[in-house]
């Protein structure tokens, strides 16, 4: 990482006086650690797949009202320190404490607080508000501030590329320095000739195109380094290039590689060993079209392709014919999605200083070259006051905090690149967002896709970023505008306008939405007028990011602006154990919508046993819309997503991190027809994805293409074929094109190695693979060559239990101990992998009469004098549910720090979440061994596999969060911040 000294010198232009901070939750005198009810809780993580312990902290400090999810991700994710040690943080506090008074020094440092007191105001409520999870900064900040490392505090970052080879391997090294660092970064390829010019040499230039085979073979490489997440780029070229139909089919192209590669019998699943050979697949692809490009589509004219060094007209293609390629390669693959060129830089407040040419990796954030953003998001749910109106006073006051300490982060930031830096101290873009949209519009009786919840939205949004630039311009008045501002000032103060504008438009459908508008009219008033006087201290300030990790963190429903994602929630108990939720608020929603306490009681029932509204006892046809999810027997239809990001663009600086979901019905003419929506509507950005497009994901059918069943029916009547001949001879049984293994690491006498087994669909084992640390190429093809011959004789009939009486009790070196608690001593390799075959695949009577038996199973046998296991009782599924009923049947919902006393089935705490509902028993049941995430909840509702990927980390199916996925297990994300 590189420091700026721009960064350190922080424009301490002062005029003697601070910016008012005021007090919000806090009280003066009582530190608001202080008003909690600290616990210690166990955090152990565990890959579910293979059982084996990912971390574990013992004895992590928190407060009471935060979920075990929530603890667990923090503690895994944000926590500094080799485990062990005293240096690793060991409670929320510690994290906490890390961060504020980090900022705190910096903002004392750079003249931002009038006096003493003021700057104790700022961190008891920076504090406050972060313990009750009403807001979180983005996950650089959490990593890196206030320890050795350098303090990186932003997770977008948008670079450039010019047409020269120098600033093609430049853009190289920057993307994986970016990435090494756990975030991502996208650049517009358009300045890049293409390959239909000559070079100044007399030759053919290689275009863009085959430049990103370099650059997504280096994401591929280093996407593992990041401490939480892959590596996630964007990469965007302008519709006039002249490789622009090569650049739109690549990744469709390389999809029906994928899907022939599977079908020869290849692993193409999401991290599968084979899909590293195809290529662009580490980066999201953008088409940036113009007007002047939609305008050709709906006059069906040709469009002009331009050349790169003379800008003149080179090649022409049919608009309408692109516009159409477009659509099939995004209803092939999901990409490319769609920026729209002339919207986004209509809103630019810096076009003095440059165009918006790209996007970060998810296109939020949209800005100039060669910045960089840090990003904060509100959770929406804690300004729900319990009288069911919204806090809009409170939600302002909190907006002015968060983005005072996000500018304040500006001044200690470290950047990864000198240019980065610059121009991120110039111009100061900031990213305040929010969480929990889709929550809050239900729990207080709005559709997602309805006008209602249209207005509503805008209205919170408008005030969002009102309260944002407000401060922006008060704080200019304190600590100096950006530096990049006097020549963008009309510019600027053009955009200010454009939003309040925006607001004036707003048309308020009830007393909650009318009371946000008013609030947020008076803030636009302000910004308008203080903005004349001081000028703005950020050229940007807010956007709508995927709230990932960071969701999590905050205990949210929902991520960013998106819908809640289903009915029914899977959630994770103190001290053991899960439940499946009903979401928690809906009764909260029935409930204001004038049902009575035994109807709501019968709804959520019904609910819990069917995952969604449809024919539930007692409730009006008309409120269905309001529990409309993303997935599911209700989900909302991809023009309502439109339609909600087109009510909230017009108030952000950035764009919004959202993915149009389709299902795999869906048609061409359908994305094409979101597509011109999300143009025609004003949208700065738009991407769409069809359910099961994509090879590597799980299928949401549960089946195959068709392809795959003509080679089912094939295969089939081959084996008939196979039947009728008789023949004294074995006949190979070849496992299936895609098949379960399990691979296990061990180490013999200090030998390392590992044994991968690969089994039928029965469980049966069906092949071996054995691979040694430090071997050389003779040994290396002797194991290749004795797994085979196992292999092969195992397909051929050969009972596992032969090969263990044969390799089991070889002595030769090494030999001695091993690090496996069932296998502690083998006499060599071949004796250990054996006995570890016969532990996993073989029946318990069989290798008992072998003498191979597990740990447990030895221990047991010291005990009772016999290693069999003795059946312990266990509940029926009615008595457990007769217990769930004496639960409590309205506990109230209290504030975030109050203390709540929970039941308990079978000895485990179950969390205040889990029932504070007022649903009663029908809101939490048990959940089958089987499922861990939400996702996997709604496969069981819907007898539907989901398609997501699944999680490298943990093994938890994911979930979608913005335009990528996230982990509700451990926290990881696809690529997102």
């Amino acid at each position: 990482m590189t420091e700026t000294a721009g960064a350190r010198a922080g424009a301490r232009k002062t005029s003697g006086k601070g910016v008012k901070v005021e007090r919000i939750y806090t009280t003066p005198g009582v530190h608001p650690y202080d008003e909690v009810n600290w616990e210690k809780r166990d955090v152990v993580q565990q890959n579910w797949k293979t059982g084996e312990t990912i971390f574990e902290q013992r004895g992590v400090e928190f407060p009471d009202f935060w979920s075990v999810n929530a603890s667990t991700i923090v503690t895994t994710k944000y926590f500094r320190g080799a485990l062990g040690t005293e240096a690793r943080e060991q409670g929320l506090k510690q994290l906490i404490d890390r961060v504020v008074l980090t900022y705190v020094k910096a903002g004392k440092d750079h003249g931002y607080f009038a006096n003493a007191e003021d700057a104790e105001i700022f961190e008891h409520e920076l504090t406050y508000a972060l313990l009750h999870q009403v807001f979180s900064f983005n996950s650089p900040v959490w990593f890196n501030v206030g320890t050795k490392s350098p303090q990186q505090v932003s997770a977008c970052f948008i670079l450039a590329v010019d047409d020269s080879m120098d600033s093609i391997l430049n853009w190289y090294k920057e993307e994986g320095k970016i990435f090494q660092g756990g975030s991502g970064a996208g650049l517009n390829l358009s300045r890049i000739r293409s390959s239909k010019e000559l070079l100044s040499s007399g030759g053919t230039a290689s275009g863009p195109v085959s430049f990103m085979r370099g650059a997504d073979a280096s994401a591929g490489t280093i996407k593992s380094g990041g401490a939480t997440r892959r590596a996630a780029k964007m990469v965007v070229l302008d519709v006039d290039h002249p490789d622009i139909m090569e650049f739109v089919e690549t990744k469709a192209r390389e999809e029906d590689k994928i899907r022939a590669l599977r079908d020869a019998g290849f692993d193409m699943d999401l991290g599968g060993k084979d899909i590293t050979s195809v290529q662009y697949q580490n980066a999201n692809n953008s088409v940036r079209v113009s007007d002047e490009f939609m305008k050709a589509v709906e006059a069906g004219t040709d469009f002009g392709l331009r050349s790169r060094t003379t800008g003149e007209v080179i090649d022409t293609v049919d608009a309408r014919e692109l516009f159409r390629k477009l659509a099939e390669a995004a209803w092939e693959c999901a990409d490319p999605g769609i920026q729209y060129d002339d919207v986004i830089n209509d809103w630019h407040t810096n076009p003095e200083t440059g165009r918006i040419t790209a996007s970060n990796p998810c296109s939020e954030y949209m800005s100039l070259d060669n910045s960089s953003c840090n990003l904060a998001s509100l959770n929406l749910l804690k300004f729900l006051k319990d009288d069911d109106t919204f806090d809009a006073k409170k939600f302002q006051q909190v907006a002015e905090l968060v983005i005072t300490a996000m500018d304040i982060s500006i001044c200690f930031a470290d950047f990864p690149t000198e240019a980065i830096g610059k121009t991120t101290v110039d111009y100061r873009q900031l990213g305040i967002g929010y969480a929990n949209l889709g929550a809050l519009l239900m729990a207080t009786g709005h559709g997602y896709d309805s006008e209602g919840g249209r207005s509503l939205a805008a209205a919170i949004t408008s005030l969002l970023t009102g309260a944002a630039y407000k401060r922006s311009a008060e704080l200019a008045g304190v600590v100096g505008a950006y530096a990049g501002y006097a020549r963008n000032a009309d510019a600027h103060k053009r955009v200010m306008r454009k939003h309040q504008s925006a607001n004036d438009a707003i048309r308020t459908l009830d007393t909650m939405d009318t009371a946000i508008h008013r609030a947020a009219t008076k803030a636009w008033d302000d910004v308008v007028k203080v903005g004349e006087k001081n000028g703005y201290r950020n050229a940007q300030a807010s956007v709508l990011a995927p709230t990932g990790t960071i969701g999590f963190m905050m205990d949210c429903d929902t991520t960013g602006i998106e819908p809640d994602f289903s009915l029914v929630k899977f959630k994770k108990l103190v001290g053991g154990g899960s439940m499946q939720i009903v979401n928690l608020t809906i009764p909260r929603a029935l409930k204001k919508l004038g049902y009575t306490g035994e109807t709501i009681e019968a709804i959520v029932e019904y609910i819990a046993d069917k995952g969604h509204v449809i024919d539930a006892p007692g409730l009006k046809t008309e409120h269905y819309e309001i529990f409309d999810t993303a997935m599911g027997a209700r989900s909302i239809e991809a023009m309502g997503h439109v339609r909600m990001m087109a009510a909230v663009q017009p108030f952000l600086s950035g764009a919004i991190s959202k993915t149009v979901n389709l299902p795999e019905n869906a048609t061409v003419e359908e994305i094409e027809d979101v597509h011109m929506q999300g143009w025609k509507m004003g949208l700065k950005a738009i991407a769409v994805y069809r359910d099961n497009c994509k090879v590597g994901q799980p299928l949401s059918d549960g089946g195959s293409t068709a392809k795959d069943a003509a080679a089912s029916k094939d295969s089939a009547a081959a084996e008939a074929k196979v039947e009728k001949v008789i023949e004294y001879r074995p006949v190979r049984k070849r496992l299936p094109k895609r098949r379960t293994s399990q691979t296990t690491s061990f180490a013999v006498g200090g030998a390392e190695g590992y044994l991968t087994a690969g089994t039928y669909e029965s469980g049966d084992l069906g092949e071996i693979f054995l691979k040694f640390g430090k071997q050389g190429s003779t040994l290396a093809g002797v194991m290749d060559a004795f797994s085979i011959a196992v292999s092969i004789g195992l397909q051929y009939g050969v009972p596992l239990e032969t090969f263990v009486e044969k390799f089991t009790n070889l002595r030769f070196e090494p030999a001695g101990l091993t690090d496996d608690p069932d296998v502690r001593m083998a006499q060599s390799i071949m004796d250990y992998v054996f006995r570890r075959l016969a532990l996993d695949h073989m029946d318990f009577d069989t290798r008992s009469f072998m003498g191979i038996h597990t740990a447990a199973e030895r221990a047991r046998q010291l005990e009772t004098g016999s290693y069999t296991a003795i059946e312990a009782d266990t509940e029926s599924d009615e008595e457990l549910e007769d217990e769930l009923e004496n639960f409590s049947q309205s506990a109230p919902v209290s504030k975030p720090a109050a203390a709540a006393s929970t039941p308990a089935v079978e000895g485990k705490a179950l969390d205040a979440d889990a029932v504070k509902s007022g649903a009663g028993a029908a809101s939490a049941r048990e959940v089958s061994v089987e499922v861990h995430s939400s996702a996997e909840l709604l496969e069981k509702f819907q007898g539907i596999s989901a398609d997501a990927p699944m999680c490298m980390t943990c093994g938890t199916k994911m979930r979608p969060a913005g335009s990528c996925y996230v982990c509700e297990g451990c926290g990881s994300t696809s690529g997102c911040s």
